[in-house]
């Protein structure tokens, strides 16, 4: 991904993933998520937080005061703060971020074991990490089985469960701490249905369109049960302003070794 020819890649799917999220279908999605998502981030609490996607902000109610945007060049940046660079090199200190999301990148990246590991290197401990991926089973799963959707969005690339993902976490040294379902709605419909989302919802049913895994390092899960004399701070307010702007020289920080395979 950090090669000439992969940022382009990486750009033309980007402008594609921001033309899906814009459409009618995405927008319905990207409510239904947000809504899902919403009561997490208004729970959570920090200096930065960090997005890795190509749709709207689902972040805009965290009270995490530092919300850092990624994009693959810096024609396609919203702003001059936007994190530049490739998915697998985030020019980040390690543990860094309060919070960071992942949003329908892993299924269509080539090479989705670099983008995790780079997730949860930048996580700070006391943070959480978020991934958003198409259930296999939800309604807009079982229509990749028609062969002429397979090409387009959202029903490209690689789809792969919530059970999956938690065997690639255990490799990064995180834990699965929840995994929430939302996005139901009938077959030809828009998840749009307020009754099946909130019943689907209550009783978190494994048939919606997306899952929501909330993961945390699996040490910081080990001390969260036990007795806690003192909480020390992150990082302050203003760190990462330098590393996030647009053409900024940031040295590169150092990489761990192991690779997930």
């Amino acid at each position: 991904m950090s090669n000439p020819h992969g940022a382009a890649t990486l750009a033309q799917l980007y402008r594609e993933g921001h033309r899906y999220w814009s459409s009618e279908n995405g927008q319905a999605h990207w409510r239904a998520e947000r809504a899902c998502l919403g009561p997490v981030c208004e729970s959570l609490h920090g200096g930065h937080s960090l997005e890795l996607g190509m749709g709207p902000s689902l972040t805009d109610m965290s009270p995490i005061r530092h919300n850092i945007r990624w994009a693959p060049t810096a024609e396609l940046s919203e702003s001059a703060s936007s994190l530049v660079c490739p998915l697998d090199a985030l020019p980040l200190p390690d543990e860094c971020l309060h919070l960071v999301i992942v949003h329908h990148l892993l299924e269509l990246v080539d090479e989705p074991h670099r983008l995790l590991q780079e997730a949860a290197r930048v996580t700070a401990n006391d943070g959480c990490l978020i991934v958003l991926g198409w259930m296999p089973l939800g309604v807009t799963g079982l229509a990749r089985l028609s062969p002429r959707r397979r090409n387009r969005l959202p029903w490209r690339g690689h789809w792969r469960t919530p059970a999956k993902l938690g065997d690639w976490l255990e490799f990064v040294d995180f834990r699965i701490e929840r995994v929430d379902y939302c996005g139901f709605h009938l077959p030809g419909s828009l998840p749009n249905n307020a009754t099946l989302e909130t019943l689907g919802r209550r009783h978190n049913v494994p048939l919606g369109d997306s899952y929501i895994i909330h993961a945390r390092r699996r040490a910081r899960l080990v001390q969260s049960q036990r007795p806690k004399l003192r909480i020390q701070s992150g990082l302050g307010g203003g760190a990462l302003g330098h590393a996030t702007r647009v053409g900024s020289a940031t040295p590169e920080p150092s990489r761990r070794t192991t690779e997930v395979e």
